[in-house]
């Protein structure tokens, strides 16, 4: 029932980026050192989850449905500066992008935790 609600499902998407865009970083902080490897991130969460909100859906079984795109971001190549080796990883860029995914983690749980409270309220329960 809750899982049709455009707002959690918002909130789920959201909370589902920032858990892939930390696993980029994730990747990119452990190559920091490998000569040659170039640093990754995923699109923003708003180009992501419009592209996937725009996708087809199936209305009835045996429909053709294009992926999910909200649920399969694909990493691109980041922009940065090689260092000599030819690692484009920046230890000080890749904390801040930590942060931002740790803000929008937050964000999609207090959307979830809101949109609960809303429903218990409306429920008469607390």
């Amino acid at each position: 029932m809750f899982e049709k609600l455009d707002v959690v499902r918002m909130a789920q998407a959201m909370a589902a980026h920032a858990g892939a865009r930390q696993e980029v970083i994730a990747r990119n902080v452990a190559n920091a050192d490998t000569p040659g490897f170039k640093a990754q991130d995923l699109p923003d969460f708003a180009e992501t989850y419009q592209a996937g909100e725009g996708a087809m859906r199936a209305t009835r079984p045996g429909h053709i449905t294009a992926p999910d795109l909200a649920s399969l971001p694909v990493p691109r190549t980041a922009n940065g500066s090689a260092s000599p080796n030819g690692n484009t990883v920046s230890l000080e860029s890749e904390m801040v992008k930590a942060v931002e995914v740790r803000q929008q983690h937050d964000m999609a749980l207090a959307i979830y935790r809101n949109s609960s409270d809303i429903l218990r309220t409306s429920l008469g329960r607390k």
